[in-house]
């Protein structure tokens, strides 16, 4: 049967055979109407006074939109009818350790709310931005921005996502590490690396937020940011939002978590000698660091031993210069102990891929070249190549046409 994956922002039809075992998502059922979503945020804004002065909002960028083109126009004609203005009203893009975006990328990311209010890109590395909230009991330092702190409303808008080590994306992780210090938040994703092991934490899994060091960490950090209200979008397969859910605490982020997973965990434990996958396409295969998601969670449905085949583009590189530096280590020891002396640059993004690549055969179907694949220990090929696989495998196959999405 013809199978159609997505690639960047193109889509490529494969043969797959009829006994292949296709691999999706509980699709959500889209119910947001601007009536509702006016209610619900109203509901939060009326529950005590508020002070519209300084409203900060806080956003992701392109790699993990929210459809915002769409909703940020209804978020504004709340807060406008409560009494805020243009002039009162900062957006702050929550990079984290990601590259900004050129001024033609945020408007695509944004709408023409890019163009008529104050949009602030996060940086990092600018060290004078920052003011340390406290130091958690795992030694990571709270450094978060100062002028996001003097919001007098506060409110953080984004996608749930599941996350390979940090358990979710979305949510508290758009404060921190959205906009937090890079030392912090390097220091926050090293406790991806177990020292008494010298492998990778079994608790860093996506969808796990309890007996995982990232996320309890993060949830202490979450205790010492301001209060705040978060509007949280859970997400078709394609990347449309299909429900807003607004909170106001930790626990109300539990309950969004809960419902993602209902539409995004596969229960059935099945694994097979080959997947052939999708990393999701535009945005979610922009670059390396964010197809990487993509590739983890398909890895997961993949025998020890058996192989995976990956789409992902990744049009704009890798996405972060300290990254392919870690694998010229070259075996997992020396990468373990350069990352534990001085952890950086998704170093444990790199022993997460050389975690997988050990235990099966990975190719990539990507505009990386050769030796970039190869350095990451996967093969690049092409369509014929996919094709002759395909026909020859006497195993069982699945098929994941959004592999971004969906866990195991």
């Amino acid at each position: 049967m013809e199978f159609d994956l997505r690639y960047g922002k193109q889509i490529i039809s494969f043969t797959v055979p009829d006994n292949s075992s296709i691999l999706r998502i509980k699709e959500p059922v889209y119910n947001i109407t601007e009536d509702s979503f006016d209610d619900m945020l109203n509901s939060l804004l009326n529950t005590r006074s508020r002070k519209y002065n300084n409203t900060g909002i806080v956003i992701s960028d392109k790699t993990r939109l929210c459809d915002y083109h769409l909703y940020l126009p209804w978020l504004l004609k709340v807060l406008e009818s409560n009494g805020a203005g243009p002039e009162n009203i900062t957006f702050y893009i929550a990079y984290g350790t990601h590259p900004q975006q050129t001024d033609e990328e945020s408007l695509n990311s944004y709408g023409e709310t890019y163009r008529n209010y104050r949009f602030i890109h996060h940086d990092c590395n600018d060290l004078k931005l920052f003011v340390n909230l406290g130091t958690t009991s795992r030694g990571t330092p709270v450094l978060v921005r100062r002028d996001v702190l003097d919001s007098t409303l506060l409110i953080t808008f984004g996608a749930i996502s599941h996350h390979y080590f940090a358990g979710f994306g979305g949510g508290r992780k758009l404060l921190f590490p959205g906009l937090a210090e890079k030392k912090a938040i390097y220091h926050n994703h090293s406790l991806f690396l177990n020292h008494e092991t010298r492998h990778l934490d079994e608790g860093c899994q996506p969808g796990s937020l309890s007996g995982n060091p990232v996320a309890e960490d993060l949830g202490e950090i979450n205790r010492l940011l301001p209060d705040r209200i978060s509007l949280h979008g859970i997400l078709n397969s394609k990347g449309k939002v299909c429900r807003l859910i607004a909170g106001k605490d930790y626990t109300d982020f539990e309950k969004v978590c809960r419902i993602h997973d209902n539409h995004f965990k596969c229960t059935s434990g099945l694994q097979f000698d080959m997947v052939l996958a999708s990393g999701g396409g535009y945005p979610k295969d922009i670059n390396f660091i964010q197809a990487h998601k993509g590739v983890h969670h398909a890895a997961s449905f993949v025998k020890d031993g058996g192989r995976l085949i990956i789409l992902t583009e990744c049009r704009d590189g890798i996405g972060n210069n300290a990254f392919l530096p870690v694998f010229n280590e070259g075996s997992w020891d020396k990468m373990f102990d350069k990352l534990s002396r001085n952890y950086s640059g998704n170093g444990g993004t790199a022993l997460a891929m050389k975690a997988k690549t050990e235990r099966i055969k990975i190719f990539m179907f990507t505009s990386l070249d050769e030796a970039t694949c190869r350095l990451m220990g996967a093969l690049k090929t092409g369509t014929e190549e996919i094709n002759n696989i395909l026909e020859s495998e006497t195993g069982t196959l699945g098929v994941i046409e959004n592999a971004s999405m969906l866990i195991r």
